[in-house]
């Protein structure tokens, strides 16, 4: 029978620690592969892959497109690409933002998921917001086992603490004692996949084709969820929303994807530079209106010039209140609101 053999690994701030802490306690005959996904800025490169060769028995690689899936190795995401898994293949693409992030966990434990289905074990460490929920939710759905670094435990509880909020998670323990668990849970049979609607398959499928850089909009992506009025942060195209369980999440036509707490906090961004741009109008507004005043003041038409540096004044006090807004405009996602 099928072994638990693939396992997927999500985490983002203070992960470094973390998956250093993970590998160093696993055996070097692990019989699964490893595949992680960890938030790292796309501008530079990323040596997460020899830091975590160095900490454990296991090498850890950033994978090519194409390669094949190897037991007993640990694949790790490369700067600012979406890593996936299909047909015992990495997959490796530049497709959409998931929670304004890419690489995204979600993506990752999607594919595998819809591959695998109960040979997978989902576990999502230490990080910020909620990148990782749904695709433990599909995990979950799909015969995986679920499992998340206990929230006391973690330097940043946020995305544990999410994925206990809307999944039925299985385990839940500190980093010291999951390689154990993996261990034993690798060793284990698995019972078939579950069976899934049509429409929930043909989603899945669909997001992960969006990932791996399929046209969203080709695919019928906006006949998949509820249409609603808002618009994408990214690129301003319509969003559909999608429910699993409690969780409500977004996807634009074009392909970005967002949870309601990225989307909010994202849409919060924006409105902060809008502010900062007014403030810019406004003040080159003044530096106009003052000049002018000046040059009508050299001309001699005092009524003119007086009217102009009144407007000036005016349009000041303007920007400095917009000024103070800008300050003023808190980031906003689910969990700030919630801790209020």
């Amino acid at each position: 029978m099928a072994k638990r053999d693939i396992i997927v690994v999500g985490a983002s701030a203070g992960g470094v620690y973390a998956l250093k802490d993970l590998v160093a306690s696993l055996p070097p005959d692990l019989k699964a592969a490893i595949f992680v996904v960890m938030h790292v800025s796309p501008h530079s490169p990323s040596f997460l892959p020899d830091i975590l060769t160095s900490a454990g028995p296991l090498p850890a690689t950033h994978p090519k497109d194409g390669e094949l899936v190897q037991q007993g190795h640990i694949y790790v995401a490369p700067p600012d690409h979406h890593l996936l898994v299909e047909f015992d293949q990495v997959i490796v693409k530049k497709g959409p933002k998931e929670n304004r992030f890419r690489p995204s966990i979600d993506a990752l434990f999607r594919s595998a998921a819809y591959t695998y289905g109960p040979r997978v074990i989902g576990v999502v460490l230490t990080g910020m917001l909620n990148d990782g929920t749904s695709g433990m939710w599909s995990i979950k759905r799909l015969g995986g086992i679920t499992v998340v670094q206990e929230p006391q435990d973690a330097m940043y509880p946020s995305m544990p603490d999410n994925v206990l909020d809307n999944v039925d998670v299985d385990y839940q323990l500190p980093v010291k004692d999951m390689a154990a668990l993996l261990t034993q849970l690798s060793n284990e049979d698995v019972s078939s996949k579950p069976e899934l609607s049509e429409k929930e398959l043909n989603l899945i499928e669909t997001e992960i084709n969006i990932a791996a850089q399929d046209n969203a909009f080709e695919l019928g992506i906006l006949n998949l969820g509820e249409l609603t009025p808002l618009t994408c942060p990214e690129c301003n195209g319509s969003l559909i929303s999608i429910k699993e369980g409690m969780l409500i999440r977004y996807r634009c036509h074009t392909g970005h994807a967002f949870t309601a707490s990225s989307l909010l906090a994202e849409t919060t961004k924006v409105v902060e530079e809008s502010f900062w741009k007014a403030v810019r109008s406004l003040e080159e507004t003044v530096i106009l209106l003052e000049q002018s005043g000046k040059q009508f003041a050299e001309g001699g038409n005092q009524k003119a010039s007086e009217e102009f540096f009144e407007k000036a004044r005016e349009t000041r006090e303007r920007a400095r209140k917009a000024h103070d807004m800008a300050f003023q405009q808190e980031k906003l996602s689910e969990d700030s609101v919630l801790e209020k």
